[in-house]
């Protein structure tokens, strides 16, 4: 989350120690500069230097904060300053520029509750949860002391049901106390106001429960008040969910379908969408029907990173260009499907109506069209278009876990999918891991791909090529799979489920396809041909970059796409065989 945190009062101008600068053998007035840190609603100023690293200032903020924050970005211009090695200056931060501070919060937080009747107890619930929640948990902690229809105070200020413990927690507080009561007012349910009550009443009136069983004394006062009592909440009609499909001829499969019916049933009964308190987008985790596990996730087009009712605080778009170059806001629904689809199953091309699983594991994910209030509706509530995912259960994710708990193949498969689709995100907290119950097997799965498929390879970097793991041969099967990839067919596979790849992105595809599978021809280990990739910093470019700049530079201008792609090929032969005569 963003906006969110609070700092203590900064009482000089800089975040620096007062030493810093005598530390330094270098000159304050050429090196220092002035930033804003924006961060929980104001802007901090803070002072660096411009030789100083990205993971300098952000262990700076850390310090400033005063607890370890992982998973913390930078954004600046509308950039995401995602190297850490890399200096202030590559990134062309100057004197004045603004830095928004986006972090991951405990998952944690400690809650306090004391009730009306003097029970007091204490535990601990996730801060992506909401007060509804809470409130659950409160009334078995309680032993039926506290039910749904008592109101939950914090701080003086009534708390809706609805409302995310993370929003109003602070990060200072290690506590939150809460206070539980009755409403001041009860306000009497009439029966002739509530359809499914008059229903109900109507059905004992004739002799019948809810099965159809004969009541007796049905018209009885005992019957009578028996009926004023059943707690039957109309369910919330004040949602829509629906598969936005833009082929007619694309038949939905039962996985899909079954995702899609189950967000509308948690829906249906009244469960709220429950937003994450991580990522630099809106994220929305959708309950089942009763409420006590996710089903999905929904993440709406208009809340990615700089959209305009994104709810982290990020500054709009100035030309539609998202976090990592090449890539464009509202566009990173399209791109979480588009990983699904070409999460081709081994043996061949996925059909979207299988259900069998993808190479790399990538969760079942559709568009859909889905209106609730519970979203980031700055305006009227509408309905918002998205990606819903499937909600995978897991033990966390790989920044948990030490690269060496992972097996080779686990690792493999990632590292296939992120070099063929040009991932310029894949970092350790979009790669979940969870222990297979039968044989206790580590198994890796990866998310959150809105990055995948842009229009240049700039961005590009893979955190798993620096395990182990990536140093080792890809298996004979792994091989097989990857010569059986075929970019042109990917690209008419997007085309058909309505994704028309601009041409930089084909090109990409294209591009990067080819460099997987002559990588594998040469004996080449996923390092060697993600480092291919991967910039080793900020302003050098990449072999691959070079090489595609090599390739255009030997064409003639209106050149057709496939004469460049061949000599593409050209280059790029050459440049592996001198890789592979020097293994």
């Amino acid at each position: 989350m963003s906006s969110g945190v609070a700092i203590s009062p900064v009482p000089n101008e800089s975040i620096l120690p007062p030493d810093y600068f005598h530390s330094q053998a270098r000159s304050i007035s050429s090196e220092s500069i002035l930033i804003y840190l924006a961060l929980s609603g104001s802007v901090i100023p803070m002072r660096v230097l411009e030789s100083d690293s990205i993971e300098s200032v952000k262990l700076r903020i850390q310090t400033c904060i005063g607890s370890v924050v992982r998973n913390q970005k930078l954004v600046c211009g509308g950039r995401e300053l995602a190297r850490n090695n890399c200096l202030v200056r590559e990134y062309g931060v100057t004197d004045g520029n603004v830095l928004h501070l986006v972090l991951r919060l405990s998952d944690l937080q400690v809650i306090s509750v004391k009730t009306a009747c003097g029970k007091e107890f204490t535990f601990h619930v996730e801060r992506s949860r909401d007060v509804g929640y809470v409130k659950q948990q409160i009334a078995k902690k309680g032993k039926g002391l506290v039910d749904e229809d008592q109101e939950v105070i914090c701080n003086g200020e009534q708390l809706e049901d609805q409302r995310l413990i993370d929003d109003i927690s602070k990060h200072s507080d290690a506590v939150i106390h809460l206070l539980v009561r009755k409403p001041a007012k009860v306000r009497p349910k009439h029966v002739e106001k509530n359809l499914e009550l008059s229903i109900v009443a109507s059905q004992l009136s004739e002799g019948k429960n809810e099965n159809d069983e004969t009541v007796r004394d049905a018209g009885s006062q005992t019957c009578t008040q028996k009926v004023l009592l059943v707690p039957i909440k109309p369910p919330d009609r004040s949602f829509h969910l629906e598969p936005v499909v833009v082929n007619p001829k694309i038949d939905l499969p039962s996985v899909i379908m079954d995702l899609i019916n189950s967000t509308f049933d948690g829906l249906s009964k009244g469960n709220y969408p429950i937003r994450s308190s991580e990522g630099t987008g809106g994220a929305y985790f959708m309950p089942n029907s009763f409420g006590d596990k996710y089903i999905s996730v929904f993440k709406p087009m208009d809340e990615e990173p700089m959209a305009m009712n994104n709810p982290r605080g990020l500054p709009l778009s100035q030309y539609g260009e998202g976090l990592k170059k090449g890539t464009k806001v509202g566009e990173g629904a399209f791109r979480e499907v588009a990983a699904y689809i070409l999460d081709h199953p081994m043996g061949g091309h996925r059909s979207f109506c299988s259900m069998e699983k993808g190479f790399a594991g990538v969760p079942p994910t559709t568009m859909v069209k889905c209106l609730h209030k519970g979203f980031n509706h700055p305006g009227n509530v509408t309905i918002k278009i998205g990606s819903l995912q499937m909600f995978m259960e897991n033990d966390g994710s790989c920044e948990d876990l030490g690269p060496g708990a992972f097996p080779v193949s686990e690792v493999h498969k990632i590292s296939v999918l992120d070099i063929r689709l040009a991932n310029a995100d894949r970092h350790t907290g979009n790669i979940l891991f969870r222990k297979s119950e039968e044989d206790g097997r580590t198994i890796l799965i990866p998310i959150d791909h809105g990055y995948c498929l842009p229009e240049t390879f700039e961005d590009c970097t893979f955190d798993w090529l620096y395990w182990p793991q990536a140093r080792q041969p890809y298996s004979p099967d792994t091989i097989d799979y990857i010569k059986s990839l075929d970019a042109e067919e990917d690209i008419a596979i997007l085309k058909f489920y309505g994704w028309n790849l601009p041409l930089e992105c084909a090109r990409i595809l294209r591009i990067s396809t080819m460099l997987l599978k002559k990588g594998v021809e040469r004996g080449l280990t996923p390092f060697s041909i993600g480092s291919i990739m991967c910039r080793e910093t900020l302003t050098k470019e990449s072999m691959i970059e070079e090489i595609v700049q090599e390739a255009h530079d030997s064409v003639l201008p209106g050149t057709s796409e496939a004469v460049f792609l061949e000599s593409v090929s050209c280059v790029m032969d050459r440049r592996l065989d001198e890789i592979a005569e020097k293994l």
